[in-house]
């Protein structure tokens, strides 16, 4: 069952351990103590779709073939699990692309690589991500911290 949270304090807290989940998701990556995000491909829009995915959990589990069970509903983001048969993985939404950015720089520490799009993001083994890209579009990123 989701809860709005109702201060920052409170969606900080909910951010933070929504990252720390990511570890055990995406793994831990070694770095030089700099956060770099490099991109392994252009933003685009998914080929089979037509379109970008939309900034919603549900919509986007959708796409992929997922049930969602939201987690976090926070004003600053909305987070939902997906249990497959490839594996569990994160869609996590953002209201406004500027939340997206603080995440993805808060996420960094963690390394491994995550789907991108406006608004969205998608923590999920590599192979996963490749497999998702045709249907939601974004691009795979590589986090550095």
């Amino acid at each position: 069952m989701s809860q709005r949270a109702r201060s920052p304090l409170t969606a900080r807290l909910l951010l933070a351990g929504g990252l720390a989940l990511l570890t055990l998701a995406t793994g831990c990556g070694a770095g030089s103590g700099e956060s770099k995000v490099s991109s392994d491909t252009k933003v685009t829009a998914a080929p089979s779709a037509g379109v970008v995915a939309p900034a919603k959990v549900e919509v986007i589990a959708g796409l992929i073939g997922c049930k969602v069970k939201i987690r976090t509903d926070a004003d600053e983001l909305r987070e939902g699990v997906c249990h497959g048969k490839d594996g569990d993985f994160l869609i996590t939404t953002f209201p406004e692309e500027r939340f997206k950015l603080t995440w993805l720089d808060a996420a960094s520490i963690y390394g491994g690589k995550y789907l991108v799009g406006t608004r969205w993001v998608v923590s999920a083994p590599e192979a996963l991500l490749k497999k998702f890209r045709p249907e939601l579009g974004g691009n795979i990123q590589q986090l550095q911290g």
